[in-house]
C-alpha cells in the first residue's frame, strides 16, 4: 500500500486519543487492512508534526483495543478481525484453568494464597444468609438502584478498623471485592491511554486490569522500605500518570509498611503533578497496629479500599471504597456500567456481617490462626533472610546466591509446593531484581500441619541449593 498518513482534524480532546480513533476508523473502513505494518512511531511523529510520546500513547490505545499487535524488533501490525492477530501468525492462547494451576492436585501443597481461611466464617454466614433471604427477598429479585445506608455504615466501620481514620459515609461505595473497586476506580478516574503508576512489585491485578481496559502501567522503583518518592517524582515528570496504586499499610509481597515520612512525600508529589492515589488497605484488617492511612492526610485525592477477603471470607466478594467527594458518583456509575451493578444479596450479606459484629468474631479467629502459622514459619526458616510480620498471612523469602526467583519456584513445584515468584508481582519489565519469593500460608493451606510440611520442603531446598535441582529440559 502507499504510505499511510492519518487525517487529524485536531478537534477538542487529547491529540493521542484523536490519533488512536483515526487509526481505528481507517482499520474499520479497510484503509488499513489486516497484516499491514503501521509506520514506525518516530517516522509518523515527524510526518504529522506531533511528539513521539503522542504516537506511542495512541499505538498503546489501539493495541489495548485489540486492533493491532506489537512485536519487539518488527513493529506494529494491524490485527486480523477474525483472530485478533496479524495474518499468518498464530494467536496467543491464554492458559485455561488447570495445568500448572490445577487446584485438584491433592499432592501439591499450596502456599500461594493470602485470603481468609475458607471455612472460618461458615458458621456466621449461614444464619445471616437466611436473614437476607427473609428480609430482602423482593430487593434480591431486582436491580440494585441505590445504596442502603447500612451498607455505607458497614463500609465506613470496616475501613476504620486498624486505622486512625473513618471516612464520611456518603463517600463510601460497596463493591464486588477489592478487585471490583480497583477496576471501577480506574475506569471512572481515567481515560483510555492514561497511565497508572505502580510500585515495581505490587498486586499484579492492577496493571493487568488497567491494560485490559486500555490504560497503561508504569513502574516506580522501590527499596526494602517501599516506594521511593524520588522515583515517583521522576515517573510523574516523564510519564504523567493519572493514578498511583499503593499498599502502604502492608505491602505485598514485601510485608513492609510505608513510613509516615514517605507517605507525606508521596502526597506532596501527587498534588504537585495532579495524580490521584489508590490506597489498598485490605491487610490492615488483620494487623494489630493502628495506622494513619494516606486517605486521612489527603482525602480529596485518595481512593481508600477495604474489604473482607483477608480477614473474613473472600468468596463474599465484599469490598468498599471511600472516594474523594467529587469522584463518588463517577465511580459508582463506572461500576454499574462495567459490571451491571451490585448484587443485593452480597452487598447486604457483607453489611450484616459487619454491622452484627459477626465479621469481628471471624476476624478474631482468623488472626489467631495466622498468629499460630507465623510462629511455625519463623521456626522453620530460622536463620534465613525472611520477612514475616505479625498477623500477616504471607512472608517474603529472600533467596541466597545463586538462586533465582523463577528457578526456586519451579524447584518448589517439583517438591509439590506451590509459591509465587517475584514476577507474579511485577507491574512490567524493569531493571530491578529482587531474588525473592512470596510464601503465603492462609486459605489454600488447609491445616497448619500441612502448611508446616510445605514450609519444611522449602527450607530443604534452600539448604540443598540450586545444584540439587534439575529441570530436565
Amino acid at each position: 500500500m502507499t504510505t499511510w498518513l492519518p487525517d487529524l482534524s485536531r478537534d477538542n480532546g487529547p491529540l493521542y486519543l484523536e490519533l488512536a480513533n483515526r487509526i481505528q476508523q481507517d482499520i474499520e473502513s479497510g484503509s488499513l487492512p489486516a497484516g499491514v505494518k503501521l509506520p514506525p512511531q518516530r517516522n509518523l511523529a515527524f510526518d504529522i508534526g506531533v511528539t513521539v510520546g503522542t504516537v506511542s500513547r495512541a499505538y498503546a490505545v489501539v493495541r489495548e483495543r485489540g486492533l493491532v499487535t506489537g512485536e519487539v524488533g518488527r513493529g506494529t501490525f494491524v490485527a486480523s478481525r477474525e483472530t485478533g492477530v496479524p495474518n499468518g501468525q498464530l494467536p496467543i492462547t491464554l492458559r485455561p484453568p488447570g495445568g500448572y494451576h490445577e487446584e485438584a492436585r491433592a499432592d501439591v501443597i499450596r502456599l500461594d494464597s493470602s485470603a481468609a481461611f475458607s471455612e472460618a466464617g461458615a458458621a456466621e454466614i449461614r444464619p445471616l444468609l437466611a436473614e437476607v433471604s427473609r428480609d430482602g427477598c423482593d430487593e434480591m429479585a431486582g436491580y440494585v438502584r441505590g445504596i442502603e445506608p447500612d451498607w455505607r455504615k458497614a463500609g465506613a466501620d470496616w475501613i476504620a478498623l486498624g486505622s486512625r481514620w473513618r471516612p464520611e459515609e456518603e463517600n463510601v461505595l460497596p463493591t464486588s471485592g477489592a478487585q471490583g473497586a480497583l477496576i471501577s476506580i480506574i475506569a471512572g478516574a481515567t481515560n483510555p491511554g492514561d497511565r497508572i503508576a505502580c510500585e515495581a512489585l505490587t498486586f499484579a491485578g492492577v496493571p493487568r486490569s488497567a491494560q485490559l481496559i486500555g490504560r497503561g502501567a508504569v513502574s516506580v522503583a522501590i527499596d526494602e522500605k517501599g516506594i521511593l518518592p524520588e522515583s515517583f517524582e521522576t515517573v510523574c515528570a516523564q510519564q504523567h500518570p493519572r493514578l498511583l496504586f499503593l499498599m502502604p499499610a502492608v505491602h505485598t509481597p514485601l510485608t513492609v509498611a510505608l513510613s509516615p515520612e514517605r507517605r507525606r512525600a508521596i502526597i506532596e508529589i501527587a498534588r504537585r503533578y495532579n495524580v490521584l492515589i489508590i490506597e489498598d488497605h485490605l491487610y490492615a484488617s488483620v494487623t494489630p497496629d493502628p495506622y494513619e492511612p494516606i486517605a486521612a492526610l489527603a482525602p480529596d485525592i485518595t481512593f481508600h479500599i477495604g474489604g473482607l477477603s483477608k480477614a473474613v471470607a473472600a468468596g463474599l466478594r465484599a469490598g468498599w471504597v471511600a472516594t474523594p467527594a467529587h469522584m463518588t458518583a463517577r465511580v459508582w456509575s463506572a461500576q454499574k456500567m462495567l459490571t451491571g451493578g451490585s448484587s443485593y444479596l452480597l452487598s447486604d450479606m457483607a453489611a450484616r456481617m459487619v454491622n452484627s459484629g459477626a465479621a469481628m468474631d471471624v476476624r478474631t479467629r482468623v488472626r489467631e490462626e495466622i498468629a499460630r502459622r507465623v510462629t511455625v514459619m519463623r521456626t522453620v526458616f530460622e536463620g534465613c533472610d525472611i520477612k514475616i510480620r505479625d498477623y500477616t498471612p504471607f512472608a517474603w523469602l529472600k533467596l541466597p546466591e545463586p538462586w533465582l526467583s523463577g528457578t526456586f519456584k519451579a524447584a518448589a513445584y517439583e517438591e509439590k509446593v506451590r509459591i509465587d515468584d517475584e514476577d507474579e508481582f511485577k507491574a512490567g519489565r524493569g531493571d530491578q531484581r529482587f531474588h525473592g519469593v512470596r510464601v503465603a500460608f492462609a486459605a489454600m493451606a488447609k491445616d497448619i500441619e500441612t502448611m508446616e510440611i510445605g514450609a519444611r520442603r522449602l527450607r530443604r531446598l534452600l539448604d540443598a541449593g540450586p545444584a540439587a535441582y534439575h529441570s530436565y529440559n
